[in-house]
């Protein structure tokens, strides 16, 4: 066996930088004056974020606690993720309300914070574990179908269509593109998706690969896009090409530039969620569970189709306009 000589100064600084370490978790812990929560969605960027954001932070304020809100730059770092995960369960917050950018890669950090006796609240997009109070989120499945049945309608139950899909291993997404794909294998099998292609949860890949589709399936008739920015991505390759109104759309989400175009009829409809109440709810499972109740497993929150013959209508503009101020 070979060993290696650990020299009394070397020794020393371990045991200065081990110290110091353990001193500011425990100033850490010491210093709150109330109670913790981190909230971890895939990424800030869009509008759906922001608004998981704000519904968390309301919780916040009913129950009087604190929240800290982080996540990676971009959806598919599921490493920096995993890192932020990791400093909350070693800064021993009072709780871990995420959102898995990937179903697997999670995995190991929500058994971390199980073992550290952290409760987690999984969010809008599901992991491989049940290490979790609850799981809040939209049924994503039911809102593929929801898509489906409308692609069908607009385009008279036949035509070609394609999915510009999220990315590899996103719950939600899969979820929804399942949906889509299997209603229409069920019912309209006179619609053939001719094109599936990932957009990465990013704008300008999606409108890449949207151009790619349109470029080899010239009498494309319809697009589903499984979330905001793969639709963003659809929309502006449609009106590059002058093909708003005969190439449909049918997308996910919402933004300020989607609900424009939803009213301008580039896009025909729209499937929403609503991210404020995700956000609040997965923030209020943990509080209840604190507190000594028992939270349901799941928690489902139905999704709406909204088409831009209603993009007005005031029953959906809670929807189509989320709250992201914080309060």
């Amino acid at each position: 066996m070979i060993t290696q000589r650990i020299e009394p100064s070397q020794l020393s600084r371990v045991i200065i930088i081990g110290t110091v370490l353990s001193v500011l978790t425990l100033a850490d812990c010491r210093q709150r004056q109330r109670p913790l929560y981190i909230v971890i969605p895939k990424s800030q960027a869009n509008v759906f974020w922001q608004a998981i954001h704000a519904g968390a932070a309301a919780a916040a304020r009913e129950g009087s606690v604190d929240i800290e809100w982080n996540a990676p730059a971009v959806e598919t770092d599921y490493a920096r993720q995993i890192a932020i995960v990791d400093d909350a369960i070693n800064r021993h917050v009072d709780g871990i309300e995420v959102v898995p950018s990937d179903r697997t890669a999670l995995v190991g950090a929500i058994h971390r914070a199980r073992q550290a006796g952290i409760p987690v609240s999984v969010i809008d997009s599901g992991v491989n574990s049940e290490e979790y109070v609850s799981f809040v989120a939209t049924d994503n499945y039911q809102g593929g179908v929801l898509a489906s049945k409308r692609m069908a309608e607009i385009l008279g139950r036949q035509g070609e269509v394609a999915i510009v899909a999220a990315l590899p291993g996103a719950a939600s997404a899969v979820e929804r593109e399942q949906g889509f794909k299997d209603k229409l294998a069920k019912e309209t099998p006179q619609i053939k998706i001719v094109a599936f292609q990932y957009g990465m949860a990013d704008r300008a890949k999606s409108l890449a690969v949207s151009e790619d589709i349109l470029t080899a399936h010239p009498g494309l008739a319809g697009i589903f896009a499984s979330n905001e920015p793969s639709t963003i991505g659809a929309v502006q390759a449609v009106k590059s090409r002058g093909l708003a109104g005969k190439v449909e759309i049918v997308g996910f989400d919402t933004s300020p530039s989607l609900v424009d175009d939803l009213r301008a009829h580039t896009i025909d409809s729209l499937v929403l969620q609503d991210p404020f109440r995700i956000g609040y709810t997965g923030l209020k499972v943990l509080l209840d569970k604190r507190a000594g109740r028992n939270p349901p497993p799941r928690i489902t929150l139905p999704p709406v189709l909204v088409t831009s013959d209603h993009a007005e209508a005031p029953q959906f503009q809670n929807l189509l306009h989320p709250e992201v101020q914080l309060p």
